[in-house]
């Protein structure tokens, strides 16, 4: 594309003063700004930073009918010295936005759009990242179809916005999860479960609900043939200690591919322990928790971050799994954090810097 432009447009009244930073709830709270880019006529338009506001659409919007619509979720947080924000891995996230859009047939977003958007954005609201421990600006980049029009065809309008939210942590203890074995969340071999798409997360709404009538954190979802290999917990991917060694299943087109997954096989590899990336059956887990095997468990994710499993129900049965105070998941946690927030150096390159924005630096 030609050189991409952004127009500027800032709130002449921010809502910052009047929110209780100490006491947000996830997702609840939008900072002053959003970034929006249209797909028209066969290219992107130049983007906008403009007021956080609503959005007006036809009731024949084609994403509200045909299901058109992807996001991703990405987390940042001011340096220590209070000088730079960091980006954790924005780069895996625009790869994964497009390998999304690619499955679910929509144009991809070129680097600059992305890239310049995100930080153009961040930098201008930046006094909105919370800098409490567990807290930081949640970022939601998304983009639909936007065609006036009925009918079942790949649009050819979209809309790309990105907005933000200051949070605080999402899960606040530990999860008690209940194994399904009746739902889905998705299907091996030409599935969309890869996919950050919005249908994949109403699939999933009704049976956590159920779990949660159970009195249960979270589902942990199994495979849709026999429902007994592990796929993902919730909205987020799954790790188990046994023995010695750290399991996590594989990837395949029914998992999501977690930025915060792949960046714990990292660091756990770099500590020289032991990772399996393979099949997880749940009678093995089963079999590991009777025999002492089970060390630990906890699942990790953008919002989650990293949080221990409790326990899990399967055939009615609840089984205890340890916490150890100082364990793995305590381990990992503390690294991840602190290479965010700049305490912790970053050995593997994952953080980028960007320069807060003022009204003297704005251009």
């Amino acid at each position: 594309m030609s050189e991409f432009k952004i127009n500027i447009n800032l709130t002449k009244n921010s809502n910052i003063n009047s929110v209780d930073f100490e006491n947000i709830k996830f997702g609840r709270v939008n900072t002053d700004h959003m970034f929006i880019c249209h797909f028209k006529d066969g290219k992107w338009q130049d983007g906008e930073i403009k007021p956080f506001q609503n959005i007006s659409l036809s009731p024949a919007t084609s994403a509200l009918h045909y299901g058109q619509s992807i996001f991703e979720g990405m987390r940042c947080q001011k340096s220590t010295d209070g000088e730079d924000i960091l980006l954790f891995r924005p780069e895996e996230n625009f790869k994964r936005l497009n390998l999304s859009a690619k499955r679910m047939c929509m144009p991809e977003i070129p680097e600059q759009v992305f890239n310049r958007g995100l930080e153009t954005l961040i930098a201008i609201d930046h006094e909105w990242i919370p800098t409490t421990q567990g807290s930081g600006l949640y970022i939601r980049p998304f983009y639909f179809a936007s065609d006036n029009f009925l009918g079942v065809k790949e649009s050819e309008d979209y809309i790309f916005i990105i907005y933000c939210c200051p949070v605080n942590a999402y899960y606040s203890n530990p999860l008690s999860v209940w194994v399904e074995q009746r739902y889905s969340r998705a299907t091996k071999q030409g599935g969309v479960g890869y996919a950050k798409c919005a249908g994949n997360y109403a699939a999933s709404m009704y049976p956590a609900k159920l779990a949660k009538e159970k009195g249960y954190d979270q589902v942990m979802w199994t495979d849709s043939e026999k429902h007994e290999l592990i796929e993902e917990t919730g909205t987020t991917n799954i790790f188990a200690q046994i023995g010695g060694i750290i399991v996590t299943p594989s990837l395949s087109d029914s998992i999501l591919p977690g930025i915060t997954r792949e960046s714990i096989i990292t660091f756990l590899k770099s500590k020289n322990y032991v990772v399996e990336e393979r099949e997880l059956d749940i009678h093995e887990l089963v079999e590991a928790s009777i025999n002492g095997m089970l060390k630990e468990m906890w699942v990790s994710g953008t919002a989650a971050t990293v949080v221990n499993i409790k326990r899990f129900h399967f055939n009615y049965k609840d089984y205890e799994v340890p916490m150890p105070e100082n364990g793995l998941k305590d381990e990992i946690l503390q690294a991840l954090v602190g290479i965010k927030r700049g305490e912790i150096e970053d050995s593997f390159g994952w953080m980028k810097k960007v320069k807060p924005k003022t009204s003297a630096n704005l251009a």
